[in-house]
């Protein structure tokens, strides 16, 4: 996901706060980026849905204007 810098924020800020520790995640963001486990995947997963929600609430408050 190196190329969307922003979606790479999002999940990793989703990352730390879901596996604030060792004992939730056993690897840092970095490493389990690099790895692909199931943390970082479910942190990108969470952070699209986000993205697409954001896109949508945009969307609505623009047909508002």
């Amino acid at each position: 996901m190196q190329h969307d810098v922003r979606l790479r924020a999002v999940a990793r800020a989703i990352y730390d706060s879901v596996y604030p520790s060792e004992d939730w995640s056993p690897v840092p963001f970095v490493e389990a980026e690099r790895l692909g486990t199931i943390h970082y995947r479910q942190a990108v997963d969470a952070a699209q849905r986000a993205r697409g929600l954001l896109a949508d609430a945009m969307a609505a408050q623009l047909e508002l204007i």
